[in-house]
């Protein structure tokens, strides 16, 4: 990851996109123009963004940004992108909390503009803590903050998710929920092995990620607790931060209603690979950074609700974490990128963590 050229994240041409989005913006606000056309390097392989400037004498916001789904034609990340969705989720968060989520503006559904469903949103600046190269890597603002400094943002963080979970009504966000039979915990589990089926389709399949399926089951919680809205991709790197202040809460399209802990678990996880994989590449990372004991203390004190069969929750985010890898990894095999792995052992060695997710069903890790 260190070294390998990043994966191409788009298949689109830049400049017929501004000019699409020009004729387009001209149909919502008449004699607008998009100027200040571009795409942001740290653009990802899921959803899309577009940074433009709006010149109009009176815009409902001057500086935006719009997330456009994901080409169709370009072997995406997921199967399905709801742009309604996730423009109804941050209208809800913003209605019933004090959550920094952008002002969403305009929503839209026809694919013919852009060649896909977006919406449109105020853009906000600030610092993002990166991925790649991740923000445990020494070189970087966050990396070179003091302890104090990433002791506030990781308050702070954690924060925006105990916020979450306690404001926001679950009836509110009932059109969150999964489809399928069981609890709201059973149906999240069991989309996840829909996905993996799903990139897995005419491909190895991995054994690590099906030993991992095989023994969430046997650590099945015996009580899953009441589900709320869960911000999904809960990680820092999804926070835009003024100084070490969030101001914006970013990417919503993983949002569903499950237990607290599901959010946890990926907030926990997420940091350990990136300081997982730091560690392999001989620095020390940030070991004392976004700590789980410290994660799970911080949200009990502002919620009251002390977190519950934590080993099986960051085990069931490293098992997601692991089925995008795989399907990040598929994806450069479809663009001559990789190869095709030879065996389904060798499609393991493609999901950049699958010795700790291995560590965690052996119940080594910790």
């Amino acid at each position: 990851m260190a070294t390998a050229p990043r994966p191409r994240t788009t298949t689109r041409d830049p400049e017929d996109l501004a000019r699409r989005l020009g004729a387009w913006l001209d149909t919502r606000l008449p004699g607008a123009k998009a100027v200040e056309v571009s795409a942001p390097e740290s653009n990802g392989m899921s959803s899309e963004t577009l940074l433009f400037t709006v010149e109009h004498p009176e815009p409902p916001v001057r500086r935006c940004a719009l997330r456009v789904a994901a080409d169709p034609a370009a072997y995406t990340v997921f199967p399905v992108y709801d742009m309604p969705r996730q423009y109804r989720t941050m209208r809800l968060v913003a209605e019933h909390t004090d959550l920094p989520v952008p002002r969403v503006l305009w929503l839209e559904e026809d694919p013919g503009p852009l060649g896909a469903p977006f919406f449109v949103m105020e853009r906000i600046d600030g610092h993002v803590p990166p991925d790649v190269m991740p923000y445990t890597y020494e070189g970087n603002w966050l990396h070179a903050a003091t302890d104090a400094e990433r002791a506030h943002l990781e308050d702070a963080s954690v924060r925006i998710v105990a916020h979450l979970h306690d404001q926001v009504p679950p009836g509110a966000a009932r059109f969150l929920g999964l489809p399928g039979e069981g609890s709201p915990l059973r149906r999240h589990v069991t989309a996840q092995r829909a996905y993996y089926d799903w990139v897995v389709s005419g491909l190895p399949r991995s054994p690590v990620i099906e030993g991992a399926f095989d023994h969430l089951e046997d650590m099945w919680p015996q009580t899953e607790g009441d589900a709320v809205l869960n911000w999904g991709d809960a990680r820092i790197g999804n926070i835009i931060y003024d100084g070490f202040e969030p101001v914006a809460v970013l990417d919503w399209e993983m949002a569903a209603l499950a237990p607290r802990e599901v959010d946890l678990g990926w907030t926990v996880y997420l940091h350990r690979f990136f300081q997982d994989l730091t560690e392999s590449f001989g620095q020390p990372g940030l070991p004392d950074f976004l700590r789980r004991d410290r994660i799970e203390e911080t949200y009990a004190r502002l919620t009251g609700h002390t977190p519950r069969d934590m080993d099986f929750y960051t085990l069931y985010a490293a098992l997601r974490h692991a089925i995008v890898m795989l399907r990040v990894a598929y994806r450069q095999v479809h663009f001559g990128e990789a190869g095709v792995p030879a065996t389904a052992e060798a499609a393991d060695t493609l999901i950049l963590h699958h010795g700790s997710l291995a560590a965690m069903v052996q119940g080594t890790y910790w």
